[in-house]
């Protein structure tokens, strides 16, 4: 093989090599930035990770909404499939409309048995469902458990709000 022949094979082999490592890298920081979807059940069965940023989905449990005396930006309340509930935890303004037997979304990391929430989103209108909620509750239905119809029922409006025992 003659020299130039060593030249461009050095340099298509170079190229190649960038690439790969070009690609592996995008590869990664897609995987970095995934958001996986887990609804209460699963949680509650441990499938969820610990200490890794994912998506929990249910209705706000009625009830469960209650704030602490000293902080008012911190707001504990529960998410529910109907089969499972788990505790959220939130330090933030929740969404305007954020209630009570309303389905939300939340990002945020297992920490134990409770998911502590960076970003809470409430659905926008009495009629809709995020799709992984709908999706959940649907697969939830087909294995028997049968919802009531107040559960499914629009948010009402809470006017007065809890505060947490110490």
């Amino acid at each position: 093989m003659n020299a130039t022949r060593r030249k461009k094979l050095m340099w298509v082999m170079f190229t190649l090599a960038g690439a790969a490592v070009a690609v592996v890298l995008v590869l990664y920081a897609i995987g970095q930035q995934t958001d996986y979807y887990f609804d209460a059940t699963a949680i509650s069965q441990g499938e969820a990770p610990q200490d890794k940023r994912i998506r929990a989905g249910g209705m706000v449990v009625a009830g469960s909404v209650q704030r602490a005396p000293d902080d008012p930006l911190s707001v504990q309340f529960a998410i529910t499939d109907f089969a499972a509930t788990v505790p959220v935890t939130y330090q933030g303004i929740l969404p305007d409309l954020f209630a009570e037997n309303s389905g939300v979304v939340a990002t945020g990391k297992m920490q134990g048995e409770t998911f502590v929430a960076g970003e809470v989103l409430a659905k926008h209108d009495e009629n809709y469902m995020p799709p992984e909620v709908a999706k959940s509750m649907k697969e939830n239905n087909r294995n028997g458990v049968t919802p009531t119809s107040e559960q499914y029922n629009p948010a009402q409006p809470i006017h007065e709000t809890q505060t947490l025992q110490q």
